[in-house]
């Protein structure tokens, strides 16, 4: 095993996101999650974002449905511990 494909960051590489599973970045605001999720929480938290559910507040959050409900998305990131 080389000791590039060890390095800490080539590891959270394999590590899918914790929000919505998609192929992660690194860890943003404590948190490893991709790009999609990364910007969307500072968005989120930059424009004070009071976001509502439109069905039982337990949608789910995965690559393809993360943008159906930002409500459940932005509780499932502070529920995992992002915070700025």
């Amino acid at each position: 095993v080389s000791p590039l494909s060890s390095s800490p960051a080539a590891q959270i590489e394999v590590i899918p996101c914790k929000i919505c599973g998609d192929k992660s970045s690194g860890i943003h605001y404590g948190v490893i999650t991709c790009e999609g999720c990364k910007g969307f929480f500072r968005r989120s938290q930059q424009n004070n974002a009071s976001y509502s559910c439109s069905r039982q507040r337990n949608c789910l959050i995965d690559r393809t449905n993360r943008n159906r409900c930002q409500h459940c998305r932005l509780q499932k990131c502070l529920a995992l511990g992002m915070s700025r």
